[in-house]
């Protein structure tokens, strides 16, 4: 199986760490200028990275939350950016929270479900690369 792994340490307690992903004050502090988060199994997960955009191409609008673990995971489904043609097909995203001290939390991202050919090879690259400045304004936001 083909998966997708990025990690990083960031200097705060997995509570603090929790809520940046799962808040839409958070995930604006370090991820993208808008949100739209129901955390709840089956809520919504969506966060717009390009608000200029009409609706359905500003971010990772339709993605949902498929499973929460308090403070320990949190997994939805993940869209692709607009430019590709798979769109509107889904991988899974599982982001796993994991106390190194009271200070310090390793966050572990994992991305399955990909495909192969086409597409979804340059979604693969693009995520690639995303992730890592994804977790590493992460670790940025922390730091100050």
């Amino acid at each position: 199986m083909r998966a997708l792994t990025k990690q990083t340490v960031v200097a705060a307690s997995v509570a603090d760490v929790w809520k940046t992903w799962t808040t839409v004050e958070g995930v604006k502090s370090f991820f993208a200028p808008e949100a739209k988060i129901e955390l709840r199994q089956g809520g919504a997960y969506e966060i717009y990275f390009d608000l200029e955009q009409p609706p359905g191409l500003r971010g990772s609008e339709g993605c949902k939350i498929l499973k929460i673990e308090p403070e320990k995971q949190l997994v939805v489904s993940w869209n692709f950016p607009p430019h590709l043609s798979i769109r509107n097909e889904r991988t899974e995203v599982a982001v796993a929270f994991e106390a190194i001290d009271a200070r310090h939390t390793r966050v572990k991202l994992l991305q399955t479900g990909w495909r192969q050919g086409g597409d979804w090879e340059a979604g693969y690259a693009y995520f690639d690369r995303v992730w890592g400045v994804v977790m590493e304004r992460l670790a940025q936001r922390f730091s100050k």
